[in-house]
């Protein structure tokens, strides 16, 4: 794809999200299949005086890598990646997927060694530099949307290149309430979930770590969640795609997963300790995004919706809690999804994805567009 709006991203991505400056160091991490955003990320960052380096990945060469690897391998991979991480002073990721069922042959025992080995480079990063992390447009992710990669390339942009000033302004007032409630509950069709964030920070996300963007988040308090939860969107992991999911806790942790898939589900919420209680709680409000299409970067944003993940929560908003998974998944509360409610101390925030106090009606999508 050649754009001029690849231009204008690029430039999004150096001067907003990881405010790149001269002479500072920029590792750009992508699929080969975005080479044309790739070659404008180099061109950008030579013209703002920084150093780019680049790391082009291949879906087909990383699985053959990945169907073979040893704990002894990875862990030499693990001290290149984290050397990486420290010589430079931002990561961009660029994800070009082409099918993204390529990992799904991958024996779940590799998939969580490598999550376990690679945890720590990963995590240094996420927490010592400054990063963000996108799709390009491929046939493959136009084929997840349901559209023609030409549309397909045409929404990309269009929601990655939102006002996100704009939302983050718009934001503060929910981070502000966030940031003084104790108890949440949540109610959906099938979904009766209550836990506290007392005294975890919340982050605000308009486009500085992912693009597209556009969600507030934080993490219950370990142990406080009780109920039932049912996720109305795909869940994808490592190339397998769970509907239907439903989650029971009890004191924090799941004690019943149930989908289309229940089997394989229990084996990833036994990885480890950590993957049966939840590393954090999300309210996604980007306006240009509206349906689920598979994709957790897309998914997690859309608008009138809210995630739930089992895993590692996150230094910013840490609960505590650690694993070598992270899942998002997505309930959308939206009328035509069922419709649903946020309550925050007892008081109705949020109504049918649309939120209903004052200071939050700026977050809704018609004052975003």
């Amino acid at each position: 794809m050649r754009d001029s709006r690849l231009t204008k991203l690029a430039e999004l991505l150096l001067t907003h999200s990881v405010t790149i400056k001269e002479k500072e160091r920029v590792l750009i991490r992508g699929s080969v299949t975005a080479q044309p955003l790739i070659t404008e990320l180099i061109d950008g960052a030579y013209r703002l005086g920084a150093f780019p380096y680049v790391e082009l990945i291949d879906e087909e060469v990383s699985k053959h890598l990945s169907m073979g690897c040893s704990r002894e391998q990875l862990e030499t991979q693990a001290a290149w990646m984290m050397k990486k991480y420290e010589d430079v002073d931002a990561v961009i990721v660029v994800i070009g997927e082409e099918n993204d069922a390529e990992l799904s042959d991958i024996p779940a025992e590799k998939h969580r060694i490598r999550g376990e080995i690679m945890k720590p480079a990963t995590f240094f990063y996420v927490n010592n530099r400054r990063w963000v992390l996108l799709n390009y447009p491929t046939k493959g992710l136009a084929q997840k949307a349901g559209m023609s990669t030409r549309r397909f390339e045409d929404y990309l942009l269009d929601v990655c290149t939102v006002d996100y000033k704009k939302m983050h302004e718009a934001m503060q007032p929910l981070k502000a309430l966030m940031d003084r409630t104790d108890k949440v509950r949540l109610v959906s069709p099938g979904t009766d979930l209550s836990f506290s964030i007392k005294d975890i920070p919340s982050v605000t996300c308009a486009g500085e770590n992912n693009i597209p963007d556009g969600e507030v988040f934080t993490a219950p308090v370990k142990e406080s969640v009780n109920g039932k939860i049912s996720f109305n969107t795909p869940c994808p992991y490592h190339g397998t795609t769970f509907r239907n999911v439903t989650l029971t806790f009890k004191n924090g942790k799941i004690v019943e997963a149930v989908s289309d898939q229940t089997e394989k589900i229990n084996q990833i919420f036994d990885t480890d300790e950590g993957s049966r209680f939840i590393g954090e709680f999300a309210i996604g409000v980007n306006p240009m995004i509206k349906e689920p299409m598979g994709d957790i970067l897309f998914d997690e944003k859309i608008c009138g919706s809210l995630h739930f993940t089992p895993g590692e929560a996150y230094e910013d908003a840490d609960n505590g809690n650690r694993s070598s998974i992270h899942w998002d998944m997505v309930l959308i509360q939206r009328p035509e999804y069922g419709g649903g409610e946020i309550y925050f101390d007892d008081v109705l925030i949020r109504k049918d994805g649309l939120f209903v106090l004052r200071e939050l009606e700026g977050l809704n999508p018609e004052r975003l567009l």
